[in-house]
């Protein structure tokens, strides 16, 4: 079997590392040439829950030859398009792609390379880069898992074995809902990154201070009330309902729902946001596949989403530069908790 990792960053290389430890041969492919040389001289450095230096087999892109039996990529959105499609030389009619990316990516993706080749996969755990070949898993590995779902003519044989390969890491929950998984991780996702981004700090920051967390409650039933709308079932997320326990109509139940996140969000308070991650290191970053998402899909509905709508833009305000990343920026949604939100 013919395996890679195409985005080997700061997830792909822990995964990497987690697999080829298990007896995988996986090529871990990255266009970053320092951090390649790094990890093939002296190994996936991986620390922070977990301390292990495994050696593994890392490419550049124009280094992959042959074709591949399964590619996970983990890339970010910006370029799906030009990137899956230079995917699909290396592709075979029994090859499957599996994206483990943020977003709703499966729809885009399965119109290049066909719903028969197209797995979608959810990352319940979080890593940084801390320098080349060197990585800091952020999760606590007790609450590591991911959530799978195929796309239409996926065979049971297929998806038993990419279930076999993210096994070597952590637990893996097939879904038949792909789309409530997928709407369950862009909640966590808009309301944890998309905040987090915007004043600097990490999940954690965003879930246990009290002047965030208001925004924090009303980021996650906006995108609530958006994926209802849009006829999304959400999916438990590591085995609790989040509908229930965060959604609010009342004072009450707003005040229960505040005081029960930093306890769930415990286990991943360390980690910090892959887009906050792309600002510090000048890169841009994929708020609109994030939050953008929520955004337009409020629009489709005629749901407002004024929380999401200012997450974008203060997020791409840092981006250009015109905002430190800092928490001071959390003052620049206050006018929006005024309109009791």
């Amino acid at each position: 079997m013919k395996c890679a990792i195409y985005g080997a960053g700061s997830l792909g290389t822990v995964l990497g590392a987690y697999m080829t430890k298990g007896g995988v041969d996986v090529e871990l492919v990255n266009r970053n040439r320092a951090h390649v040389e790094a990890l093939n001289e002296k190994g996936a450095v991986i620390r922070g829950t977990v301390s292990m230096t495994v050696p593994v087999k890392a490419i550049l892109p124009e280094q992959m030859s042959g074709l591949y039996d399964v590619i996970f990529l983990m890339t970010k959105q910006l370029q799906n398009r030009d990137v899956v499609t230079r995917l699909l030389p290396y592709l075979h009619e029994k090859s499957v792609l599996v994206t483990l990316q943020n977003g709703i990516p499966e729809p885009e993706i399965a119109q290049i390379i066909g719903t028969e080749r197209t797995i979608g996969c959810v990352v319940e755990w979080g890593a940084t880069l801390t320098a080349p070949g060197e990585c800091k898993l952020t999760s606590d590995p007790a609450s590591m898992s991911f959530h799978m779902g195929r796309m239409k003519g996926i065979s049971d044989e297929q998806l038993a074995l990419v279930r076999s390969l993210l096994e070597k890491m952590c637990p893996v929950d097939i879904e038949d809902n792909l789309l409530g998984v997928r709407w369950s991780k862009l909640l966590i996702n808009a309301t944890f990154s998309g905040l987090g981004t915007v004043i600097g700090g990490r999940f954690g920051d965003v879930a246990e201070d009290k002047d965030v967390r208001p925004y924090a409650l009303a980021c996650l039933k906006e995108c609530i009330d958006v994926g209802h709308a849009a006829g999304a079932v959400f999916a438990p997320v590591q085995g609790k309902d989040i509908t229930k326990l965060f959604y609010y109509t009342n004072g009450l139940k707003k005040a229960f729902a505040s005081f029960l996140m930093p306890i769930a969000m415990k286990k991943h308070s360390l980690i910090e946001p892959s887009m906050l991650q792309d600002l510090k290191k000048g890169k841009p970053c994929e708020v609109e596949a994030i939050n953008g998402v929520v955004c337009a899909w409020g629009k489709k509905t005629g749901v407002p989403t004024p929380v999401n709508d200012r997450i974008v833009e203060i997020v791409k305000k840092e981006q250009a530069g015109e905002l430190p990343l800092a928490k001071e920026n959390i003052r620049l949604l206050q006018d929006l908790l005024r309109r009791k939100i």
